[in-house]
């Protein structure tokens, strides 16, 4: 009989080893190792994105829990888990200053002016509330649109629901169609889902391509089948639109067509900052402990996000160059894994 729970974890989840060992029988594994049979026995798993969670890892398993040190669970097969009373747990907004900063830094590079432009955010959940909530900061003009959200608040987006203060004077809420119109930069911070009235996969195709706007950017920092990325290459040998793409449709197999006409090409990492990786670590370890019971040690990991007194455009780009993950990527396409894995998180704007 079991004395402590045994968990399987990601040996690359930052900052975790030691916090539970005294109340957990600990295994920690390399993410190309968490397989049916490591897991065989286990009672909680802790992954990252390439790890994926479904039947064919857990069936014969006892895990009771799958926690994710991330915000999105696509790689996850929530129904079957919740078929198998296997609760699932992820880290809502724990990198989303972290992909703000990403955001702001390449479109305030390639020459998108906060008081002269305008921004359109397509998803307006924790990260998307984020972007927007700088964007006020620095005088911007906003349009916003997530059908999802708006459903569930009754026909409004709400900001303050998540704690974050943004004032709608500078934002307006309409269609997708009306901000891939009316916008001079779109960035994108939706889940991926293949189903349901609000399907996001190749959310951006030929068709809402070609309503962009001559000179416009398109930012995908969500996930990389949101965008049709074919389309977008075709659409960008036409040289009238830009784009900022740090997630792939195929990724780690690139496009290396696309990979070079894409301004700013950066191998996943927009939300890797250290804080953001220390506030998963975090949630993650609450998750484990509110499971189980157990007293898990969370002492000097980044807490709660709170916004920068003052932002500008000066402190967002002095505080993170994409252009370097950019060379970097585009000098070795094939070193897309490795170069997420080897990343020196950075420290966010503050």
């Amino acid at each position: 009989m079991k004395q402590h729970p045994l968990l399987i974890a990601d040996e690359n989840i930052p900052r975790l080893r030691g916090r539970l060992e005294n109340a957990a029988d600990m295994r920690y594994l390399p993410q190309e190792e968490i397989t049916p049979e490591a897991v065989r026995e286990a009672d909680a798993i802790i992954v990252r994105t390439r790890t994926e969670c479904n039947e064919l890892l857990l069936k014969d398993s006892s895990v009771r829990l799958v926690v994710t040190a991330t915000i999105g669970t696509d790689h996850i097969d929530i129904p079957w888990c919740e078929s198998r009373g296997i609760e699932v747990a992820n880290a809502p907004g724990c990198n989303a200053p972290g992909v703000a900063q990403y955001v702001w830094s390449s479109l305030l590079r390639l020459g998108f002016t906060p008081g002269r432009h305008k921004l359109g955010i397509i998803g307006c959940g924790n990260v998307g509330g984020i972007v927007a909530q700088w964007g006020e900061a620095l005088g911007t003009e906003m349009a916003v649109s997530d059908p999802p959200l708006s459903r569930r608040n009754g026909g409004a987006i709400d900001f303050s629901a998540r704690g974050l203060h943004v004032s709608t004077a500078q934002i307006r809420e309409t269609s997708l169609d009306d901000i891939l119109r009316e916008c001079d930069a779109i960035t994108l911070h939706t889940p991926l889902t293949s189903n349901g009235e609000s399907a996001t996969y190749h959310l951006i195709g030929p068709r809402e391509l070609s309503l962009m706007k001559p000179g416009a950017i398109l930012v995908n920092a969500a996930r990389g089948a949101v965008v049709d990325n074919e389309a977008l290459r075709m659409k960008l040998k036409e040289g009238n639109i830009r784009a900022v793409l740090d997630t792939w449709e195929g990724e780690p197999a690139l496009d290396r067509e696309l990979l070079e006409m894409t301004d700013i090409a950066t191998p996943h990492i927009a939300g890797y900052s250290r804080q953001g990786k220390e506030r998963a670590t975090r949630m993650a370890l609450e998750a484990v402990a509110g499971k189980f019971g157990l007293m898990a040690d969370t002492s000097g990991l980044e807490g709660t996000y709170s916004a920068p007194v003052q932002l500008t455009p000066e402190r967002i780009t002095s505080s993170y160059d994409p252009f370097e993950d950019t060379t970097a990527l585009k000098r070795d396409p094939e070193g897309f894994e490795r170069l997420r894995h080897d990343y020196r998180y950075r420290e966010e704007t503050n």
